[in-house]
């Protein structure tokens, strides 16, 4: 379902420029259908957890997945949201896309990744688990405050640069300058900045982290099963 419907939704970040706007319509479409699939993935994922939920507490790997699945669940919500075009009217080009792109690369694919290297790591090197889980559960907030003082950021820089170039006068004239728009900014691009630099330094937590479990290891030999002939 994913895959069928995600290859008409590409035209969701074309509206308003020179695609047909049949196209432009369709992709508007399939992207609302994504709601369906993708948050089915996202419930199924979570819900996996149900009855176990204590465990959260204990293991902070099993949090970096489960905030990655929120923030999945969060960005697909988003996502089709913004295809609607009177929405889009508001987001098209701004920061807003910028926080929207992000929540999903930094929250939800970054965290799944890191979660799951956090997981394959030790093992691939005959470790029981990483050096410090304590760094593990470091790094988990950091990532998560960086993650949300990004996308915070670009949310409402977005919006703000949408209402004003759309602001007009009585005589039509536009309201505000494109410079005006651009320094009204600065003060989120400022946040944007702090906040991926938050994220930064949490990955520089895990490649400490991943060092120390990995010096002097060796990798673990698998035994690969020999071939039965018929």
């Amino acid at each position: 379902a994913l895959i069928s419907t995600y290859m008409w939704a590409g035209p969701h970040h074309l509206h308003y420029t020179a695609l047909p706007d049949w196209t432009q319509s369709l992709g508007m479409i399939f992207s609302l259908i994504l709601l369906a699939p993708s948050w089915g993935g996202m419930i199924n994922g979570i819900m996996t957890l149900s009855g176990a939920w204590y465990k959260l507490r204990e293991d902070p790997i099993l949090k970096f997945l489960i905030v990655s699945l929120s923030f999945y669940g969060m960005s697909t919500f988003e996502g089709p949201m913004m295809s609607i075009k009177t929405v889009n009217s508001l987001s098209h080009y701004t920061d807003w896309t910028v926080g929207h792109v992000h929540s999903g690369a930094l929250g939800w694919v970054a965290m799944v990744s890191i979660g799951s290297l956090y997981y394959l790591i030790p093992r691939m090197f005959g470790k029981e688990q990483m050096y410090s889980m304590r760094l593990v559960e470091t790094h988990f907030w950091v990532a998560t405050i960086g993650v949300v003082l990004y996308i915070a950021s670009m949310w409402i820089s977005g919006i703000m640069q949408g209402l004003m170039w759309r602001a007009v006068n009585e005589d039509g004239t536009l309201t505000y300058s494109f410079i005006e728009s651009v320094e009204a900014m600065h003060p989120y691009y400022f946040g944007r900045f702090l906040g991926g630099a938050v994220f930064l330094f949490g990955m520089l937590i895990m490649a400490y982290n991943v060092w120390k479990t990995v010096r002097g290891a060796r990798p673990v030999e698998g035994t690969i099963p020999q071939a039965v002939s018929a």
